[in-house]
């Protein structure tokens, strides 16, 4: 069953609103409007069925909660195509495209942590994430009785601690071999017995 994910298209808007509201008819995400995503196309991606003529059996979004931070949103998947890593493709491709557009971090309100946990998220406290999170939620049925997890991603990897410059050893411990300071230990000794023979001298004159 030849499976692509790709960017959402202006045609498909209508069915990406029939997936996301099936699902939230059973208070398994937030409901969105055709107007809506058609104002935010540009950030949906779809899984279609090739063999279906491009039937949109899935569909996620991204939708910037601060500069730096961004959510995964109304990811769904058809009943029929579920249990075939449609979603994971999808979550995949998202944090690719939330990396293509230099985000910091991303995130995910969800009733599936194990999921997302099997893709590199972490859990976290929910209300530790931006406030504009819950922007949406105040419409959700069941806001004040929230079983939703939190999960994130940092998407940048932390810089390595810059590399102190080699230090310069001490002129000492630049040290030469037997056979080449054998010759200038000589020299000294012999220029240190001409300087004593010249002391003398002055003295007895």
């Amino acid at each position: 069953m030849p499976i692509t994910v790709r960017p959402a298209q202006e045609h498909e808007v209508e069915a990406i609103a029939a997936l996301v509201n099936h699902f939230a008819a059973r208070n398994l995400m937030l409901p969105r409007s055709e107007a809506a995503i058609r104002h935010t196309l540009a950030d949906w991606l779809v899984a279609v069925d090739e063999a279906q003529r491009d039937r949109v059996v899935g569909c996620g979004s991204l939708v910037p909660l601060t500069e730096t931070l961004v959510e995964i949103r109304s990811l769904a998947i058809h009943e029929e195509y579920q249990g075939q890593g449609i979603g994971a493709q999808l979550v995949n491709r998202l944090i690719a495209l939330a990396r293509e557009r230099e985000y910091e971090q991303i995130c995910a309100l969800t009733l599936q942590e194990k999921f997302f946990l099997r893709l590199g998220f972490q859990l976290v406290d929910r209300w530790s994430i931006s406030p504009k999170v819950w922007q949406a939620c105040i419409y959700c049925p069941k806001f004040h009785r929230c079983d939703e997890v939190a999960v994130l991603m940092d998407l940048v990897q932390p810089r390595a601690p810059a590399k102190e410059p080699p230090q310069r050893l001490p002129a000492w411990n630049n040290l030469l071999k037997w056979g080449e300071w054998q010759p200038l230990r000589l020299a000294y000794q012999q220029k240190s017995g001409e300087s004593r023979e010249q002391e003398q001298e002055v003295r007895r004159g």
